[in-house]
């Protein structure tokens, strides 16, 4: 299996083939619209303005299954992300991450890159206590919050995966060398 073996649906219900991808860096997030690393949304759209001409696409699945902070419809996390954050990049309908219902494609996600990158000291310790609240993330692999990331590059191969702690800017030096 690839990357681009899979099709998900857009928030507007669409399917939409990973293939139409094939050629660009991806940035896969997790993300949900109350939680502390919301504000992340900023540094997503910024790299997204920064370097999508040059081939970059950043995929955004919404997902409920940290804290119950991503409870909206699709059309209000969209609606919401769009007024409050300027969002332009892909958003797709809400998805499980972990557990029996868990997307097919963050099955593969998780077995290409099974640890994460996670940065300083006060990041390790953010995790410590994300982790302990976590009740989905319960086998080793499994996404441990909101606003974690997988890099992918041009090939479809899956090169990263970071913390949620890991914000949108740190990425910077990883896309620029894949594009």
């Amino acid at each position: 299996m690839s990357i681009y073996d899979y099709t998900m649906t857009d928030a507007k219900g669409n399917a939409v083939p990973l293939a139409d991808y094939r050629g660009r860096v991806l940035l896969i997030v997790n993300t949900a619209t109350g939680c502390g690393f919301t504000p992340q949304y900023d540094g997503l759209q910024d790299l997204y303005d920064a370097y999508h001409e040059q081939g970059l696409e950043i995929l955004d699945f919404p997902c409920n299954q940290f804290g119950n902070q991503a409870p909206g419809s699709d059309d209000e996390i969209v609606s919401f992300c769009q007024s409050r954050y300027g969002i332009t990049f892909p958003q797709f309908s809400k998805i499980d991450v972990n557990g029996e219902t868990e997307a097919p494609l963050y099955a593969f996600l998780k077995a290409q890159r099974a640890e994460e990158a996670v940065g300083g000291l006060g990041d390790r310790v953010t995790m410590k206590a994300v982790e302990k609240l976590s009740t989905t993330a319960r086998k080793p692999g499994d996404i441990k919050w909101n606003f974690t990331k997988f890099l992918v590059d041009r090939e479809g191969n899956v090169v990263g995966r970071f913390a949620p702690t890991v914000k949108p800017k740190e990425l910077e030096a990883h896309i620029k060398e894949l594009l």
